[in-house]
């Protein structure tokens, strides 16, 4: 049986990657506790010791404004950690899947991005996930870097459960409407990437061998497009529907009336177009994604 080495097992992509992944084969899931990124000795320990067929990246330093005054954390974290990560992949004849971000554009072009778009982060967090992509594509192992966007799920810390819990709180949220991007539930992710290793795992050959034609770039992110306020529209909507609870007063507000430590691109859609080139995978729409989340979502507090 194939060995899977997932790191950033109780975070929003990784716990979601747990379960989706026990089909393949032996998935040893690990946290901070058992492998710190930050600690390249503890990076190279695990691994060693796995010796797994494929890595699955799934942890990150993900506290974008924090990040501004965190730097070298941030780098180490997202920038080194992916490297060495990579580095040990190669010696191990070993395959290397890793998440990154829409946050490593700028946002300026009107369109989509596609995954040969020049890079141009705004901020510390993306500037760090490009270099661990640099770093990565640097060893030249096969290696799949999934670029999603505006992730949410049913636990930890995000826009979804944030909106819920403020809707509780207050009678009028205040939300950025000039930001643009494609929310994604985790737990689809999760799918598109097992489904990228099941067609991988499937061949007789090592899973690094099967993935090597296919080593790059992929964006992995629901259909369509909504702004912040949108998204926010769509929860209320959504929930009022399934449980009659009114919505809060929503108010779209300019980012600039929103001020934070770290700047973010007006423009976060990515182009899902490779991969369903590549794989055939294209993820539901944000709408249908985010009505089977809080369809959930109510079941487990019902």
């Amino acid at each position: 049986m194939r060995k899977i080495l997932l790191t950033g097992k109780n975070g929003q992509v990784g716990w979601e990657l747990q379960r989706t992944l026990a089909p393949l084969g032996d998935v040893i899931a690990v946290g901070r506790r058992e492998m710190d990124l930050a600690d390249a000795d503890s990076i190279r320990q695990t691994i060693r010791q796995v010796r797994p067929d494929v890595i699955v990246n799934a942890a990150a330093y993900t506290a974008v404004d924090r990040a501004e005054s965190e730097p070298d954390l941030a780098m180490a974290i997202n920038g080194i950690a992916p490297g060495i990560m990579a580095e040990e992949a190669g010696r191990l004849k070993a395959a290397l899947v890793h998440y990154s971000t829409d946050y490593v554009f700028d946002g300026a072009k009107d369109g989509p991005y596609v995954e040969g778009d020049a890079p141009n982060p705004l901020n510390v967090y993306g500037r760090t996930k490009l270099a661990g992509e640099r770093a990565i594509q640097a060893a030249e192992v096969p290696h799949l870097i999934l670029r999603t966007s505006w992730v949410y799920c049913m636990r930890g810390k995000n826009f979804l459960l944030t909106m819920l819990k403020l809707s509780r709180e207050k009678d009028e949220l205040r939300i950025v409407d000039d930001q643009r991007g494609a929310p994604t539930w985790s737990r689809m992710i999760a799918e598109a990437t097992s489904q990228i290793l099941a067609r991988h795992h499937s061949s007789a050959a090592s899973v690094a061998d099967a993935m090597a034609g296919f080593s790059g770039s992929y964006h992995v992110v629901a259909g369509g497009m909504a702004t912040w306020y949108g998204f926010a529209r769509k929860i209320f909507e959504i929930r009022a529907r399934m449980t009659g609870q009114p919505a809060p007063g929503l108010r779209p507000i300019a980012t600039a009336d929103y001020p934070l430590p770290a700047s973010r691109p007006a423009n976060s859609c990515l182009s899902g177009e490779k991969l369903a080139s590549a794989y055939g995978l294209a993820l539901p729409s944000w709408e249908q994604s985010l009505a089977l989340c809080l369809e959930e979502l109510a079941g487990m507090s019902a």
